[in-house]
């Protein structure tokens, strides 16, 4: 089996399959949006202006609150995003998966995730505060994270980590 990798990101993951591909489709607005921000100057300033408008409509659509502004690595995977909740400052890697109902978000002590590389974070799950997960790390549905969970480790319930080996 090929492992995904945590460094390089998968592009082809984000392609739009069909007309009807609300989750990759919101992904695209926010590339797009960055790539234009980036680049600046007056057609960038109009064409952010234009993927703002799409950006709102996809977040409708799917029900989820993504940030333009964001940092996710290429190849994320979001194959139903409905209720997915990023925090705008909260980072994260290449090639991972989030099902939907997802949050990562900050606690009262400040800070927000950061995800590393390939990790799969279940259904429901939610990640709070200054936590770091490791590469190639497993988070299982309705998981409640508050604390750092390392590479390949497996996260369920609230608080039981299993380490592989």
């Amino acid at each position: 089996m090929n492992q995904i990798s945590a460094d390089v990101p998968d592009w082809t993951r984000e392609v739009p399959r069909q007309f009807w591909d609300p989750g990759r489709k919101l992904l695209l607005s926010v590339r797009r949006y960055q790539f234009w921000r980036a680049r600046g100057g007056l057609l960038g300033h109009f064409f952010c202006k234009i993927l703002v408008l799409r950006h709102r409509f996809w977040s409708v659509v799917t029900g989820a609150d993504i940030p333009l502004t964001c940092q996710i690595g290429g190849g994320l995977l979001i194959p139903h995003p409905n209720g997915i909740v990023i925090h705008p400052d909260a980072k994260i890697g290449v090639n991972c998966l989030i099902f939907h109902q997802v949050t990562l978000g900050h606690r009262e002590q400040g800070g927000v995730p950061e995800i590393g590389g390939h990790v799969d974070i279940g259904a429901g799950a939610k990640i709070l505060g200054p936590v770091r997960i490791g590469a190639h790390a497993r988070i299982g549905a309705n998981a409640v994270v508050i604390t750092d969970i390392d590479s390949h480790a497996v996260a369920v319930g609230f608080g039981k980590i299993y380490h592989p080996g």
